[in-house]
């Protein structure tokens, strides 16, 4: 089992910045099988991809409303994940979901990830 822990989300003005951190324990997080990735959910939409990271940190993925802005990261030693999301725009505005999955693949699809995060809320004001 992986159990994983967000923070750092908030509210923020459109343009700003604002780094979410995912914390995870259980199952080794630094083994060469676990790849994470960062998932958004807005208010009627389906729960996005909007970027992923293998074990090593070596391959990364963007969606493309979040390439330039984002980056996706990974401290293996403190078992952390994090997203550094900047030029925030409003409709960047969603609950932030990290996830983690036993695989040497970056893994882009919700139902591809088993371990979940409880969410952290990014509002973006205009």
């Amino acid at each position: 089992q992986v159990q994983l822990g967000e923070s750092g989300g908030g509210l923020v003005q459109a343009g700003g910045s604002v780094r979410l951190s995912c914390s995870a324990s259980g199952r080794t997080f630094s083994s060469n099988s676990m790849t994470m990735g960062w998932f958004r959910q807005a208010p009627g939409k389906e729960r996005e991809c909007v970027a992923a990271i293998n074990w090593s940190g070596s391959i990364t993925y963007y969606a493309d409303s979040v390439k330039g802005r984002f980056t996706i990261s990974r401290d293996n030693a403190k078992y952390t994940v994090y997203l550094q999301m900047n030029s925030l725009k409003p409709e960047d505005t969603a609950v932030y979901y990290c996830a983690a999955d036993s695989s040497v693949l970056v893994r882009t699809s919700s139902g591809q990830y088993h371990y979940w995060g409880q969410g952290t809320q990014v509002t973006v004001s205009s």
